[in-house]
């Protein structure tokens, strides 16, 4: 039996505060599968997916009732509790010790104290690059102001946060190259969207995003680059631009193309690839697709995340499928002889929470210690 009594969720959101009846928590549980305002096909329910069954299997039992019970029960009992009693016993049975938490996302969520006092766990921030931007613009008048405010505002958040994220700038900023702009390239951008920009406007300047990319690569945190479902191999650039310059690069979210992120994890030092909406999202084939990863990943490589917004269930399915994946996958090898049941308990709490420690400079203790 493979041990990973404790996780180190280095990416998710905070959980929702509000009531949730049967449309409004399917909306959510069909965000997290593709997307914002993302909806069913008439006649259907999100609950007919891998997430959607992965949370009929896990999350019933731990309010009072039986696995597999019908959503409409589930949701009834969840509201009977109120959300409160349900997101606290629900977070503390996940066995999630500690969240990294991205605050960069405008619903009413909890903040990563709420979450960990929720959660029994600790928690740490994650700030999003780009609402840090927009927010910098609302306050400088002149484009100097707003550079220098800019570049000022990443380090000083380095202080506090365990790392930073960018989604937009993975989609927009590196699609022509992945080199820093220059100072007069900047200025110009910089300029143009000042100029053009509705108040609270957001950043999508592909100059801007770039340049803000690599004011996070100088300010000493670990950088997590959101994929979402497009192919990892466009970063291969940036990946390659910021070796050795001591900032690691996480990859978020690259399924579909899992095999590709864990391919570059292996071509390069500093970069790495988390695993929790990859094996959340595909429920009862996950350990088909921890294999295919664990076929081109180096170990040290691999982290667990939920990437879990809103529903505090998505934190219990995606540890849960990830304990059960890793079980299947790392058994069976024990179980063949291909591995030793002690190098396999070592390489699972690696990706459980010792890697995620290592990278984020968090305390507890080394990943890849040997017995």
């Amino acid at each position: 039996m493979i041990d990973t009594p404790s996780l180190v969720d280095q990416y998710c959101h905070g959980v929702l505060r509000t009531e949730l009846g049967l449309g409004t928590f399917e909306a959510h549980l069909g965000a997290q599968l593709g997307g914002s305002g993302a909806l069913p096909a008439a006649g259907t329910t999100f609950f007919d997916t891998q997430t959607g069954f992965a949370v009929r299997r896990w999350c019933p039992p731990l309010l009072g009732l039986d696995a597999h019970c019908p959503p409409a029960r589930y949701l009834a009992r969840r509201r009977e509790l109120g959300v409160a009693e349900a997101g606290r016993r629900l977070l503390r049975a996940s066995g999630i010790a500690t969240y990294l938490v991205d605050t960069g996302l405008p619903d009413d969520l909890t903040g990563p104290a709420e979450l960990g006092v929720t959660g029994a766990a600790e928690a740490h921030e994650i700030v999003r690059l780009e609402p840090l931007a927009e927010q910098v613009a609302d306050t400088s008048g002149t484009v100097e102001a707003f550079l220098a405010n800019l570049a000022e505002a990443v380090h000083g958040a380095a202080v506090h946060a365990v790392a930073f994220a960018s989604a937009a700038g993975v989609r927009r900023g590196l699609t022509y190259t992945p080199e820093p702009p220059g100072p007069g390239e900047v200025r110009g951008a910089a300029g143009r969207w000042l100029a053009g920009r509705p108040a609270g406007g957001p950043l999508a300047d592909p100059v801007l995003l770039r340049h803000l990319l690599w004011i996070a690569v100088t300010a000493g945190r670990p950088l997590q680059l959101h994929t979402g479902d497009r192919d990892p191999a466009a970063l291969a650039g940036f990946a390659a631009a910021t070796a050795g310059l001591g900032t690691d690069l996480v990859l978020l979210h690259s399924y579909p193309y899992h095999r590709t992120a864990a391919h570059l994890t292996g071509v390069h030092p500093h970069v790495y690839a988390d695993l929790g909406p990859v094996l959340a999202h595909t429920g009862a084939r996950a350990a088909a697709v921890l294999a295919e990863v664990l076929e081109r990943a180096p170990f040290g490589k691999l982290l667990f995340s939920s990437g879990a917004h809103g529903l505090p269930e998505l934190h219990v399915v995606a540890a849960n499928v990830f304990r059960t994946a890793l079980t299947r996958v790392l058994g069976e090898w024990v179980m063949d002889g291909a591995w030793s049941r002690t190098d396999a308990q070592r390489v699972a709490t690696m990706i459980a929470a010792g890697n995620a420690r290592r990278v984020y400079r968090l305390a507890g203790p080394a990943a890849g210690a040997r017995a």
